[in-house]
Parts: C-alpha cells; structure tokens; sequence
C-alpha cells in the first residue's frame, strides 16, 4: 500500500504562484512515477506533470509547460509542482498519484494510487 497526502492548495490572483506538495508513505519503493492530475467541475481528469522516481525524468502536458515544475526530494519521499504564472482555466482539484510503470504514465489508468486531492482556485 502507498499512501499520498497533498497540501499547498488554495486561492491566488491570476499571474500568482502556488506550490503543491505531495508526501507519500508505505511501499514507496515499488512505485516508479509520480504525477500529478487536475480535475475541473464538469470536465475529466487530466494528466499535469509527472516524474521518474529514480531518473529524474520529467513530462508535462502542453497547457502547463514552463509554467509549470515537478520535482522530488527522495529523502522525504515528497514530490512538489510549483505552479506560476497561474490562469483562471488553471482552476480544478490537484491530485498526486503513483504509478508502477516507468517512462511517462500519461493517464490516469496507469495510476494505481492516488491522494485526496487539494483545491487551487485562480481568480481572475
């Protein structure tokens, strides 16, 4: 079992910054990516960011691209997404998720484990 806490959620004005943190604990070992997902009312999970536990490797959807960073700390088994230049369609429920598969698990079937998710709301 993996278990993955989110926090760093909340409200900021458009062109504001946000970091995200994503604490995961148990069998953290047998999970080679993380990721994080957003979920706006009304539309489907979809994919943000993720990242290889071990090489480091990274992959972003087009929308958050440079906008965006995923990072780990291995030490503190925590995954982070610092979020800049944030816009109003950046608005939705975050989720943090692991994933057994190397490479870049792109969608959410791939994820096996997931957080309760935390909110981030852009005003405009």
């Amino acid at each position: 079992q993996v278990q993955l806490v989110e926090s760093g959620g909340g409200l900021v004005q458009a062109g504001g910054s946000l970091g995200l943190s994503c604490a995961a604990s148990g069998r953290t070992f047998s999970r080679n990516s993380m990721g994080w997902f957003r979920q706006a009312p009304g539309k489907e999970r979809e994919f943000v960011a993720s990242i290889s536990w071990t090489a480091g490797t990274t992959n972003y959807a087009d929308s958050v691209k440079v906008r965006f960073t995923i990072s780990k700390d291995n030490a503190k088994n925590t995954v982070y997404l610092q979020m800049n230049n944030l816009k109003p369609e950046d608005t939705a429920i975050y989720y943090c998720a692991a994933s057994p598969r190397y490479g870049y698990p792109w969608y959410p079937h791939e994820y096996d484990y997931w957080g309760q998710g935390t909110q981030v709301t852009v005003s405009s």
